[in-house]
């Protein structure tokens, strides 16, 4: 393939010499121009060209994923390309990938300019995420489809159609056509001072409780370097918040041993933030589960931590979750790598007999 892609105008023949290049501007640079000119439908071919080559090959070369990123963003944050935006997702046989472009689709599009999106025939898990990451960006779609019965039983159809006071306003990235930029958000707990007394416990952990514990945080081990401490514990009396730093240390958490300062007491919307962040955003060397399953995730959490029914609707969740006593203690000992993604959240139920714990750490 000639170095200058500008010479062919055959998809095909372009993707088939991407890995003969050192350096794929060139064909960003093209596909720009065509859009440039108008002709969405010619980058739209491109990308389709690039996956059904490449797509989902665990070893594609680097110039494939590069231009297929680039190929996305462009038609997905581009004004008037949204239909050819669609036409290339719906080739698309990855479902990180419809979660991606959904988040992009939402992030530069008004709601209005998306109700093709959810036209009869449009993929059911790329309407399923568009709904809440618009949701998560404040946005209220009245489409048919959206408030149709028919899709409720879809994962993501548990989640509000608006957002709750839990959620507050949460932190989404900033894309653009060369990349993205996203502010973590901040845990500003109230310190916990003084000790009391640790009353006698039990370990209640149950065989499938750690994995709706950590949900929010599961994609730093599975996909980066980190590493989670979920449990629960039952006590014989009243845990006073005072004695919460001390429980973690009592009941032999490796997260809080060498503990001494370092608990504060945070809010129930403070701690569904972090969840959400390290849900959507990922850790160290990963992209997360995006907005829309990342907002699933961060309620699957907090639900767990609070004790809530596995089967509770979203407002009982988060009527407990309110009622809760939430403390954070993440980077409190050498157990966290103290880098950027920290998560230390001890929760203690209305009754003040449960304890629910969630330590995670990732490094790169």
């Amino acid at each position: 393939m000639d170095d200058d892609p500008r010479s062919i105008d055959d998809p095909r023949s372009i993707v088939a010499g991407l890995a003969e290049l050192g350096d794929v501007t060139g064909v960003w640079e093209l596909a720009e121009q065509n859009l440039s000119a108008g002709d969405a439908r010619f980058v739209a071919d491109l990308g389709i060209a690039a996956w059904r080559r490449y797509g989902g090959d665990p070893t594609a070369p680097w110039q494939y994923r590069s231009f297929f990123d680039r190929t996305l963003r462009l038609l997905t944050l581009t004004p008037g390309a949204i239909d050819q935006a669609v036409r290339l997702i719906a080739v698309v046989q990855d479902r990180r990938q419809v979660r991606y472009a959904a988040s992009l689709l939402a992030s530069a599009h008004t709601v209005a300019d998306l109700d093709v999106v959810f036209d009869a025939g449009r993929s059911e898990e790329l309407r399923a995420c568009l709904l809440q990451e618009l949701v998560l960006r404040g946005a209220e779609v009245h489409h048919r489809w959206a408030v149709s019965p028919h899709w409720r039983h879809h994962p993501l159809g548990w989640l509000p159609l608006s957002l709750t006071p839990i959620e507050g306003r949460p932190g989404l990235p900033r894309y653009h056509i060369g990349g993205e930029s996203q502010d973590l958000p901040a845990m500003a707990a109230e310190p916990v001072h003084g000790h009391g007394p640790v009353p006698r416990w039990q370990e209640t952990t149950a065989s499938n409780e750690a994995v709706p514990l950590s949900a929010a945080v599961h994609n730093w081990a599975d996909e980066s370097n980190g590493r989670i401490e979920a449990r629960t514990f039952a006590f014989d009396d009243d845990l006073p918040p005072d004695a919460v730093g001390d429980a973690l240390v009592s009941v032999g958490l490796e997260c809080a041993q060498g503990m001494t300062t370092g608990l504060g007491a945070c809010s129930a919307l403070q701690a569904w933030q972090q969840l959400f962040s390290a849900a959507s955003t990922g850790g160290a060397y990963n992209r997360g589960e995006y907005g829309a399953y990342g907002r699933l995730l961060a309620w699957r959490s907090v639900a767990a931590l609070a004790g809530a029914a596995h089967d509770a609707p979203a407002g009982d969740v988060e009527t407990l979750a309110h009622r809760c006593s939430w403390f954070s203690f993440a980077r409190s000992t050498a157990w966290f790598d103290n880098i950027a993604w920290d998560i230390g959240l001890a929760v203690v139920s209305p009754d003040r007999r449960r304890l629910a714990v969630l330590a995670a750490s990732d490094t790169d």
